[in-house]
């Protein structure tokens, strides 16, 4: 819950772990009823909370992960699971779509590479390995469309959230005639775009008796995490751009105009339809860090960060490309990994991680140099999740290799915020989404005296990526 003052109130929260179902051949899939019953599980102790308290609030605002495809049939059962970005049995089907149209020209549009990642390459893949599942589907839809189904008995969708689909001409902010004659579909079976963005008030007979406090005010539909997370932590603006570091990790503006250039390499989605997302997303970022830790025997945490603090940049002599989960930005080689080079009898597990950690940032410079052709230098990088903040000495090497001072963001669910600033905005209970200031920790300033060795370092990886998966 939080406040019209943009703050978190206090003793109002709900958290329920989950397990999705994974496989071998890159599958990543969870049951449409099981995750709605999930979300409404932890509705339920909030609403006590609330009506205990006697409050009820203003608005409901949601956000979920991007890029989420299901398929419902007419009587509204899913007739596929919820299919997450992470599954990539669809990375065969991405190739053949690449074969069907132009990479390069639909990415200009769409701001989405032809990646498994993305929506066109599941449906196609749906309907060559499931074909009666994908005849049986009426209707296509994320998630968080799926949620409002079950909630209010009518789908509901955000600009925000088709924009990530790769169907979306992101500057004609429509959807796009090339790709979806590309695929097996109609633009009939996704969301009227006339009806985008509008909330719903009445909750389901059932659900209007579990929660009373939360019937009869806007539920506004569900926006897309990572537009969410710019918001909560400040970055609404283009000279802002927020470097997020959690499992994954990502950079990204947000950008008020009519129009966009979406360079290659990087995403563009919506915040909504006046507000563009332009940025990076890694594949790997704090579970970098994890898998070290598993793996080399490495000290506590303390510990860990005194000795990173002592070691100067680039003193290990590796190179490290850290693509354990694959790759997103900027080369969206999905089939890309991990390598070390310069491995020698005398390195250290302490200088392996530096390196990887160092690694790390060196791919964020890589998406950070792009926004900068695109949309200029940034008066602030502000930093959040936990994969970095959790960890000063890493906050300092991303903003050596930057180049630039990195803010970290104190606000604990900045995700969560950004969501309650956009229904707070649409409202009326605040003027602009940017009005209210995040929590922010003192600046982390760049040492302008390692921008020589970060920028060699930078080249040395680029030169291994060619290497290995230039073909």
């Amino acid at each position: 819950m939080f406040g019209t003052n943009g703050q978190e109130v206090p003793g109002f929260e709900s958290h329920v772990p989950y397990q999705a179902s994974t496989s071998e051949a890159g599958g990543w899939e969870i049951g449409a009823a099981e995750l709605t019953g999930i979300a409404a599980q932890a509705l339920d102790p909030i609403c006590s909370q609330m009506r205990s308290s006697k409050i009820r609030p203003a608005a409901v605002a949601i956000d979920t992960f991007w890029h989420s495809i299901l398929g419902v049939a007419a009587d509204g059962k899913a007739v596929t699971p919820v299919l997450h970005p992470f599954d990539s049995r669809s990375a065969e089907a991405a190739k053949e779509l690449a074969r069907r149209v132009d990479n390069a020209r639909q990415h200009s549009r769409t701001g989405c590479v032809l990646h498994p990642s993305y929506p066109p390459a599941k449906l196609l893949w749906l309907s060559e390995t499931q074909p009666d599942a994908f005849r049986a589907a009426t209707r296509w839809m994320s998630f968080g469309e799926y949620l409002f189904l079950e909630l209010f008995g009518r789908a509901a969708c955000s600009t925000s959230m088709i924009s990530a689909s790769g169907l979306w001409n992101q500057n004609a902010n429509d959807y796009d005639r090339e790709m979806l004659d590309a695929l097996p579909i109609k633009k009939e079976q996704f969301a009227p775009i006339n009806a985008m963005d509008a909330p719903e008030t009445k909750l389901s007979e059932r659900f209007a008796t579990r929660w009373p406090e939360l019937d009869g005010i806007p539920w506004f539909p569900a926006l897309g995490d990572g537009a969410c997370d710019n918001v909560g932590s400040g970055c609404a603006t283009r000279d802002r751009y927020a470097l997020m570091v959690g499992t994954s990790g990502a950079m990204r503006a947000c950008v008020r105009a009519d129009s966009i250039t979406i360079p290659a390499g990087l995403f563009c989605y919506r915040l909504d339809r006046q507000r563009f997302v332009l940025g990076g997303a890694l594949s790997n970022g704090g579970d970098v860090f994890a898998w070290m830790r598993r793996t080399l025997q490495l000290p506590d945490a303390i510990e860990l960060e005194r000795q990173l603090a002592e070691l100067q940049p680039g003193q290990h002599g590796l190179t490290i490309l850290p693509l354990f989960a694959g790759e997103r930005s900027t080369g969206w080689r999905v089939d890309a990994r991990a390598a070390i080079t310069g491995l020698a009898v005398s390195t250290t597990p302490i200088e392996i991680l530096h390196a990887s950690l160092e690694a790390v940032a060196l791919t964020f410079r890589d998406v950070y140099e792009l926004m900068l052709s695109s949309l200029g230098a940034p008066k602030e990088v502000i930093a959040s999740g936990g994969g970095l903040l959790h960890s000063p000495s890493w906050t300092k090497i991303m903003a050596d290799a930057l180049d630039h001072t990195v803010i970290p963001c104190l606000e604990p669910e900045a995700t969560s915020r950004g969501a309650a600033l956009v229904a707070m905005e649409r409202i009326g209970a605040i003027r602009d989404i940017g009005d209210l200031a995040p929590s922010l920790a003192t600046e982390v300033r760049a040492d302008g005296t390692r921008k020589q060795i970060y920028t060699a370092a930078t080249e040395q990886q680029r030169q291994l990526y060619k290497k290995l998966f230039d073909t």
